[in-house]
């Protein structure tokens, strides 16, 4: 009879890590590029000997590193082991109302796990046919909202100013604002952090910074704020990030330069890519990150484009659900590899 007390969720699904020779593989939003030069460096000059000790559980130098490259103090910011740690936490600390969290019904699917997990009511708010954000929807009482600014897996972002509205029109709530996507043509709301007291920003090595095998994420709020999600932290595991992941987060956030270089290397890769897939007949909204959310308008049918990829080791991500089912989430790759999809489409279509 011990089951009836084990709490049954169902589990976030990841994208498949295949173990495929030669694959292109576009089904995780990974970056195309390697990490930068100073990572391998890095790497290469790490002492394994301090591995017999604990992590520093206050995990200062990456943090600092992190809080130092987006102008921040080190006391306004919160590292994790990737950002769904981070996020995690967050759901933990601040959303604890018997009031509904509120977040879109077309997003990251991660946020009702967690919801259902913490046991944290919770509702989804409809987006808009074309897939943008009604923000008179969320101008309602609640007991937190989150919202992944860009979107994902739509790739849509809503507008700075909107963002805006909704957490001033929300001041007894947290807004949590996932800006995962946010470097690949966004705007950035951390600006805010400084006129309103209720809002979190989380962000993620795994998508601009060619960094997702390192697990590092991090959100930026006021002190106070921070120091709640730390004491949860603490509370539930001390020692969350390795030693090596803070040495080597901290060689990737100082490069600066290569950061710039091959996120826009993915933008630049990206807008080509969009008016290929128009001449092929697909549509898809605007994106402003490393991925297309697209639908083919012609006769063949969704999962059959997705097997056709497949079965020329090239791996794109679909999803279920009524109001997603034609559409396919290509992640962006190196120019070479967006080529190679485009002249398989236009086989497969042909």
């Amino acid at each position: 009879m011990w089951e009836d007390n084990v709490r049954r969720v169902v589990p976030y699904t990841p994208g498949e890590q295949p173990k495929i020779q030669n694959l292109i593989k576009l089904n995780t939003n990974e970056n195309p590029y390697p990490p930068s030069p100073k990572v391998f460096e890095a790497l290469k000059n790490f002492d394994a000997g301090v591995l017999k000790k604990y992590p520093d559980p206050t995990v200062s130098m990456l943090a600092g590193a992190i809080a130092k490259a987006y102008s921040r103090d080190i006391s306004e910011t919160f590292v994790g082991v990737g950002s769904d740690d981070v996020l995690a936490m967050a759901f933990l600390t601040f959303f604890n109302s018997d009031k509904p969290i509120l977040f879109p019904d077309i997003t990251y699917s991660f946020y009702d796990v967690w919801a259902e997990l913490f046991k944290i009511p919770y509702k989804r708010i409809p987006l808009n046919d074309d897939f943008t954000v009604n923000k008179e929807d969320y101008f309602v009482e609640n007991g937190g909202i989150v919202l992944a600014n860009p979107n994902a897996p739509t790739g849509v972002e809503l507008p700075y100013n909107e963002v805006e509205e909704i957490i001033a029109k929300n001041h007894d709530s947290v807004v949590i604002v996932d800006e995962a996507y946010i470097d690949f043509g966004g705007r950035s709301v951390i600006d805010l952090i400084d006129k309103y007291d209720n809002l979190l920003i989380v962000r993620t090595y795994s998508k601009s910074r060619a960094a997702a095998g390192l697990r590092v994420g991090y959100a930026f709020s006021n002190k106070k704020m921070i120091s709640y999600l730390q004491d949860v932290k603490y509370s539930f595991n001390s020692y969350t990030m390795n030693t090596p992941s803070i040495v080597l987060g901290t060689a990737a956030v100082e490069d600066k330069a290569y950061f710039e270089e091959i996120r826009d290397k993915v933008i630049k890769t990206r807008e080509w890519t969009k008016e290929e897939l128009k001449k092929l007949n697909f549509s898809f909204a605007d994106s402003h990150t490393n991925f297309i959310f697209a639908r083919y308008n012609g006769n063949m049918k969704r999962d059959d484009i997705v097997k056709a990829l497949r079965d020329r080791s090239i791996l794109v991500r679909s999803f279920n659900g009524e109001r997603v089912k034609d559409y396919i989430r290509i992640s962006i790759g190196t120019d070479e590899e967006m080529k190679i999809v485009i002249d398989a489409l236009k086989e497969i279509l042909k």
